[in-house]
């Protein structure tokens, strides 16, 4: 379930071409891939991030709930940036997921999608010779649908299981190339990824999550953003239908941006640790219910901050 939170200095502003070129530079300088905010999310997968749900009669729908708070925006060298942010992201996504009873290779096949609606809002600080100049915006809209044509769940033993995705974000969201915040990224992306899940007899779980973005360039701007690789996890103990333990997410951008005057690749990375927790039990009718609050470190080149999300699903 996914969120696409993007900012960027804006093409035009009130504050006059001087402001806009400083403001413009300082963020150059301090943000990774376009608009400073990986293209798909990491830390959507905590516990069971390995399991898909069974073939149902209808399928699986999911809502996830997260909440995104940055004060610092972290340079090359991972020191705060000149530019001061207050980035708050509130995102809303639904998923849908229909795992068939179609085998390929050993693995069940499904297929999905996701729908992202964000609620996001970005004041800027920037120093000048002149005095603080501030910068601002807001945006409440759909962001980019995510299609999952390739859905693939292995069950390799009753303690381990992996599953494989390819994801294909679409640029539908909101976008305009003169705001400072945008719920859209205005290029698609293409995601494998790959997960595994593994419950030990006496209740101990390991659980990752692996992807890889390759991003197309945008139109609007000449903005090709660089690979991204995202890792999920969680360690954690069973107790009935609680699994309770540590999850975080590691984000690293594994080759350069390009774009018109960029000077250098603005790799970005980031570490996210945190408690997590997922309730689970079947045959109940309640549904699953897994959340988690992470806090960034080891940050380069992006904002850095906390985030907190719940996430329910229902098989029918």
């Amino acid at each position: 379930m996914k969120k696409h939170p993007t900012f960027r200095a804006p093409a035009r502003t009130s504050l006059g071409p001087w402001a806009l070129g400083l403001a413009s530079l300082a963020l150059q300088n301090a943000q990774a891939v376009e608009n400073g905010s990986p293209i798909t999310p990491p830390g959507v997968y905590d516990f069971g991030a390995g399991l898909l749900p069974p073939p149902t009669e209808f399928g699986t729908v999911g809502v996830r709930a997260a909440a995104t708070r940055a004060s610092d925006l972290r340079d090359n060298a991972g020191q705060r940036s000149a530019a001061t942010p207050d980035l708050k992201v509130n995102s809303y996504s639904l998923a849908y997921i229909r795992m068939t009873e179609h085998m390929v290779g050993g693995a069940r096949y499904g297929w999905g999608g996701v729908l992202p609606v964000l609620d996001m809002s970005m004041n800027l600080t920037v120093p000048t010779p002149g005095g603080p100049v501030g910068l601002s915006g807001k945006s409440q809209a759909v962001g980019d649908v995510q299609l999952i044509p390739v859905i693939l769940q292995w069950v390799h033993n009753p303690g381990l299981f992996s599953n494989f995705q390819l994801a294909a974000q679409l640029p539908t969201g909101s976008y305009d190339k003169n705001r400072l915040i945008n719920a859209g990224t205005h290029h698609a992306t293409l995601s494998p990824s790959w997960a595994f899940t593994s419950i030990q007899p006496g209740g101990f779980e390991i659980s990752s999550w692996f992807q890889l973005n390759f991003n197309q360039r945008n139109p609007a701007t000449q903005y090709r953003s660089g690979i991204e690789y995202e890792h999920d996890f969680a360690v954690g103990q069973h107790v009935g239908p609680w699994t309770v333990g540590l999850g975080g997410y590691l984000y690293q951008q594994i080759s350069d941006d390009v774009a018109p005057g960029l000077s250098n690749g603005n790799r970005a990375r980031a570490l996210a640790l945190g408690p997590a927790v997922t309730y689970f039990q079947p045959g109940s009718g309640l549904p699953l219910v897994s959340m988690h609050l992470y806090r960034e470190t080891q940050v380069r080149n992006r904002t850095q901050g906390t985030s907190a999300a719940i996430r329910l699903g229902w098989s029918f």
